[in-house]
């Protein structure tokens, strides 16, 4: 066989993968994208529970120390609201500190506001996030009635 003969047969040659190959690597990236996706999105809504959780519990630190200072909690209808300036609503604040009690109100990790209610349903207030599906009075709300699930 001559040199150019041997270089033909080296050029006809293809290299490369077969399709079967390509194909066992797109199975085998997709199974590990997939569990991948599982353990990222699990831990994004145990974060939102904890964020969630945080907040009650700071909301209802400063429901306390406003009670402190004026004897009773803010009524439903004051709301939240009540912490950040005083309220013209009726019962009115004896007292209220320059630049309120919290310096903005969070909203939950879904967007929604925190809800107020006094009298509570579940002590004397409830503070709560209508959690995921954004409803009020389903299984998924979070509110300092139920934090203990969540820690």
């Amino acid at each position: 066989m001559n040199k150019m003969t041997q270089t033909m047969k080296s050029k006809n040659k293809q290299v490369g993968f077969t399709l079967m190959e390509v194909m066992v690597v797109i199975v085998i990236i997709g199974m590990i994208g997939g569990v991948v996706v599982q353990n990222v999105m699990g831990n994004l809504d145990k974060a939102k529970l904890q964020k969630s959780v945080q907040d009650i519990n700071a909301l209802e630190t400063s429901l306390s120390m406003y009670k402190m200072d004026n004897y009773k909690y803010p009524t439903t209808e004051q709301g939240l609201e009540a912490l950040l300036e005083a309220t013209d609503i009726e019962p009115l604040p004896r007292r209220f500190p320059d630049g309120g009690y919290i310096p903005r109100l969070p909203n939950d990790p879904w967007g929604n506001e925190y809800q107020l209610l006094n009298p509570g349903e579940n002590g004397d207030i409830d503070i709560f996030s209508m959690g995921p599906d954004g409803e009020e009075g389903t299984e998924d709300d979070i509110g300092n009635w139920n934090l203990g699930d969540y820690q």
